[in-house]
């Protein structure tokens, strides 16, 4: 039996403290997420003290579940709308962005590749408050609301699709797209029978990460809100948590944290199913056929 100076020598020994260390994080970043999950099927207003399991804060109760009560459902209802919308709209533009930024050379486009990589850096507050003095401010056709709120996601979102697409251009390089000129497609053929096959674990990443992100956003949707009807579920949260909220408040994060986990599993069911040629090696065969 080997002792623990030779066990921390030897570098083919199980990375056991790296493995715990992982765990405690993972516990410690999972463990309150988990409390609040819970106590949304108590069964009183507590949201300290359990009281048995129920349903009530769901549907149950006719005043204050998240389906009754107006406000909460409004709030989850424009949350998931947001996501779409967002979605719906950044990932195309981001796709049609980055493909334009790979076949595009000179000096406008390293400005815009730029601008799209400024995004990451700048502080998410920073915009929203920049948006807003546009909003409020200038004649644009950027409003309070959902109609604002949606073109703030989308430019703030955009940088997402437009780098991880593009770094799955750099892995594709220009071979499949054209081997296909090739075998007699058209360029406008080429990309859409071939290149957007091949991008679509790419799109689905990105449209995962962008509905992810939006659901959970918080400064630039609070910023560019109107009335009440346009809150989403990370503003009301913020608006009732420091007063005597029930239970329905953790009810309401536990559907939406419901979302984002589909979402998640989607996207990556997804990705299974797109690569499955790829991880087989049967790749270039495949598209090269279609094409």
């Amino acid at each position: 039996m080997r002792g623990p100076v030779a066990w921390w020598r030897d570098p083919w020994r199980k990375p056991r403290i790296l493995l715990a260390v992982t765990l405690c994080y993972l516990l410690w970043s999972l463990l309150p997420v988990l409390v609040a999950v819970l106590f949304s099927f108590n069964a009183g207003r507590s949201r300290t003290t359990w009281q048995g399991f129920s349903m009530r804060w769901y549907y149950g109760d006719p005043l204050r579940s998240v389906w009754h009560d107006a406000s909460l459902h409004t709030a989850l209802t424009h949350t998931l709308w947001l996501g779409v919308l967002a979605t719906a709209v950044t990932v195309p533009l981001g796709v049609l962005l980055a493909l334009g930024l790979d076949r595009w050379r000179g000096r406008i486009p390293s400005g815009a590749n730029l601008t799209v990589i400024i995004s990451f850096v700048l502080p998410e507050i920073l915009i929203a408050v920049s948006l807003l003095f546009v909003a409020t401010v200038l004649s644009t056709p950027l409003q309070l609301g959902t109609s604002g709120q949606v073109m703030a996601l989308v430019t703030y979102q955009l940088s997402y699709p437009v780098v991880i697409v593009r770094s799955r251009l750099l892995t594709i390089g220009r071979d499949y797209e054209e081997a296909a000129i090739d075998l007699g497609a058209s360029p406008l053929g080429a990309v859409r029978r071939v290149l957007l096959k091949m991008l679509l674990p790419a799109i689905f990443a990105s449209a995962v990460l962008v509905f992810a992100d939006v659901i959970d956003d918080f400064i630039i949707v609070r910023y560019l809100s109107g009335d009440s009807s346009t809150e989403p579920v990370s503003v009301k949260v913020y608006n009732t948590a420091r007063a005597a909220p029930t239970p329905a408040l953790n009810a309401l994060t536990t559907l939406l944290l419901l979302a984002s986990l589909l979402a998640v599993v989607l996207g990556f069911v997804a990705y299974r199913w797109f690569t499955r040629g790829e991880r087989g090696g049967r790749g270039l065969d495949v598209f090269a056929g279609e094409a």
